[in-house]
């Protein structure tokens, strides 16, 4: 009885055979290319969705992650580049996932740092909720409200407001 390989190789060219095992290898060695460049987590949250046109499509499980391999976009893109030669990757995209990323880091890992996409109904309660503190003489707006009383930072806010006091006065 003939294996499976040997079947195939008798149906398809062995050119052909060469480059779906180079196929094969890239969709495989995203963890080691993201090692590489500095971002193994990423990994994790990432995966190699096809190879189109000679572009590299990756996808993301959170928006966080897409701008983190974005930033290590050239980097990644010359690894796979020099890993697979015969593969003519000449470019590389990120894309979200609309479902999670299987097989990869539970669910509950979060992400190195918070992502700049937070809601931001849950950070306003946050800063809605920190003190302001007496000795801030606080600006009032329209709505009679003081406009920096959500900046959690008092360095920030008090920065902030000597600049606002030198701009009335000039």
């Amino acid at each position: 009885m003939k294996r499976a390989g040997e079947l195939l190789s008798a149906f398809f060219d062995e050119g052909l055979i060469k480059k779906a095992q180079g196929y094969s290898n890239l969709f495989s060695a995203w963890q080691k290319i993201t090692a590489k460049c500095g971002i193994p987590a990423a990994a994790d949250h990432s995966r190699i969705r096809e190879l189109e046109r000679c572009v590299l499509l990756v996808e993301a499980d959170h928006p966080g992650w897409v701008q983190l391999l974005q930033t290590k976009q050239h980097k990644l893109l010359s690894d796979a580049q020099r890993r697979f030669p015969d593969l003519t990757i000449t470019g590389i995209s990120f894309m979200l996932s609309r479902e999670p990323i299987q097989g990869q880091a539970a669910a509950t890992e979060q992400p190195l740092a918070e992502p700049a996409t937070a809601e931001p109904a849950a950070t306003e309660k946050k800063e809605a909720a920190a003190p302001i503190p007496a000795a801030a003489a606080p600006a009032v707006n329209e709505a009679g409200g003081d406009p920096l009383a959500r900046i959690t930072d008092e360095g920030l806010r008090e920065t902030l407001r000597r600049l606002e006091r030198d701009l009335k006065g000039k």
